[in-house]
């Protein structure tokens, strides 16, 4: 996956920061210079962690595990789903639930509910109640899609997890360090890098710059997925011969 040019990230506003002071000292080795009372951040350095990022996600996936997009700020939300989407990874950009991971169990129960409740309305068996208890059903069902909907197909805990703005996403970020998940994530010059194994500095709240840090991203694990596809049909094609 060719990663994103200097020019590029520079016209992605991939580079700016926040203010001077609201920084975290921790991010000291990223940033660049400040400008007018604005951190920027050093792009030699995004790049370099954009492509160990990048490397580490690819061999995720060609080992067949699942990585989890997680961004529920407003200029993230579209980027992110539908980037997961593509590459069919589990997403949550609605509401980090707490114990969305590490209380899978229950978070498995609520999207059984769901599911139930999507065979009752299809198959009929709903005939003898009312219009407003159907009403009822139809709205918990809208409300647990809309927040667990990314992740109705995740039978297991993902081994990875992405999220945009560790800072505001600090709840996830504690569940997968609690559960030793490998973590990679976007982080501005307020955070602290070393929440997360594999950062990145970049500007986490512009969407093109979200844009594309995901999309590169997103491209390295695509790239993984079809490696692991083009082994797995040598071998069946081995095994035939």
């Amino acid at each position: 996956m060719q990663k994103p040019s200097y020019s590029d990230l520079l016209n992605a506003g991939v580079h700016f920061g926040h203010l001077k002071r609201k920084w975290n000292p921790k991010m000291r080795p990223y940033i660049f210079m400040e400008r007018q009372g604005i951190h920027v951040i050093d792009l030699n350095k995004t790049t370099d962690q954009l492509e160990r990022a990048g490397s580490a996600l690819k061999q995720i996936a060609k080992s067949g595990r699942k990585i989890m997009f997680v961004a529920t700020k407003k200029q993230a939300k579209e980027i992110v789903s539908h980037a997961a989407r593509s590459v069919n990874m589990p997403y949550v950009t609605e509401r980090w639930l707490g114990g969305m991971m590490t209380n899978f169990s229950t978070i498995r129960r609520s999207v059984k509910k769901m599911q139930n409740i999507d065979k009752m309305l299809a198959d009929g068996s709903l005939t003898s109640v009312t219009k407003k208890e159907r009403l009822t059903l139809t709205r918990e069902r809208n409300k647990l899609e809309n927040v667990l909907g990314g992740v109705a197909n995740l039978n297991r805990l993902p081994s990875a997890i992405f999220i945009v703005d560790i800072f505001h996403e600090h709840l996830a970020v504690a569940e997968a360090q609690k559960l030793g998940l490998t973590t990679f994530g976007m982080v501005d010059t307020n955070s602290d890098p070393n929440q997360v194994d594999f950062p990145i500095p970049a500007n986490d709240d512009a969407s093109k710059s979200i844009e594309m840090i995901t999309s590169y991203l997103t491209g390295c694990i695509k790239e993984g997925l079809d490696e692991r596809k083009a082994v797995k049909e040598k071998k069946e094609e081995e095994a035939s011969i």
